[in-house]
């Protein structure tokens, strides 16, 4: 019997300091793009390819995000009362997306120590990981794309990108065979190479992984920082099982940058109905006044 992806976990338990000092009060998955909080693009990815339950790893300060997904009475009642049906669906709609439970890392260990904080909730099952600070545009979710190929080839399965040679040394990369024509058979990762990179493959933070993966995670002596790093464990599941790396199709919007939120402020704005027209003159005067004022663009 094949068994099915139904669960996801999102860590959103990180600091947030490249924001600081935006993030000192306010989790940095609640930045809004546009209309939506970051964490909201995540969750909504997870819902449009299925997934029934989802876990998110809070920390300290976090609070904002269960308040988010959670019921307004009062904020309901007024919308109905002004007759801002609109915004009243939305609202409520919020509370209605998926079943979403919470747990707290109580020690910011490190991304393979929030998932293994979620291995009760997930048990014996294989499951999804969003990374919440990598928002992806696709005309089928990311997720969606790497749940058929696990349904395939019952996997586990790494999201992966080809990036700029130059740009290697910020990401984790893969090492494999291409078994297929999107789809590489994992022999090893790399976390951040400083010298011979074995690919220019980067790992961008989705996940579908078999829970053997709890045991490899428990196995795992911290590394720098006094972090349990996933890329330890998954160097180790790689040896044992097959470890999948699919190049999936879409745009990714790293939003734990500055200059990657903001990216995906603009083009999302530019494709929303309501900003677009407006958005799109004041962008043509903003270039407008560099050329007429010789102001000096960068340049590389």
């Amino acid at each position: 019997m094949k068994k099915q992806i139904k669960k996801a976990v999102i860590p959103a338990a990180g600091l947030g300091t490249r924001f600081l000092p935006a993030t000192k009060a306010m989790p940095k998955e609640m930045l809004p793009i546009v209309d939506k909080p970051t964490i909201q693009y995540i969750v909504e990815e997870a819902v449009n390819s299925g997934i029934e339950d989802i876990i998110i790893v809070t920390g300290r300060s976090k609070r904002a995000i269960e308040d988010h997904f959670d019921k307004n009475y009062e904020l309901e009642v007024n919308l109905r009362e002004r007759a801002k049906t609109d915004l009243y669906e939305i609202v409520e709609g919020l509370t209605n997306l998926v079943e979403i439970h919470y747990i707290r890392q109580k020690e910011a260990l490190g991304l393979g120590h929030a998932i293994w904080c979620a291995r009760k909730f997930i048990g014996n099952e294989p499951f999804a990981v969003l990374l919440g600070d990598m928002v992806i545009d696709s005309e089928i979710p990311c997720l969606r794309q790497m749940m058929d190929i696990y349904n395939q080839q019952q996997s586990s399965v790494i999201a992966v990108e080809a990036v700029d040679w130059n740009e290697v040394s910020k990401y984790g990369v893969i090492e494999g065979v291409a078994i297929g024509e999107r789809l590489d058979l994992i022999h090893d990762l790399v976390e951040k190479p400083q010298n011979n990179p074995p690919s220019n493959l980067a790992i961008i933070g989705r996940y579908i992984l078999e829970p053997r993966i709890f045991d490899l995670l428990e196995q795992i002596e911290p590394g720098v920082g006094g972090e349990i790093q996933l890329t330890d464990a998954l160097q180790m599941l790689a040896r044992e099982q097959d470890l999948l790396a699919y190049r999936y199709e879409g745009t990714l919007y790293d939003v734990g940058s500055k200059f990657g939120f903001l990216k995906a402020t603009v083009e999302f704005a530019m494709k929303n109905e309501e900003l677009n027209k407006d958005f799109g003159l004041y962008l043509n005067n903003i270039q407008h006044k560099y050329l007429v004022n010789n102001w000096k663009l960068p340049v590389g």
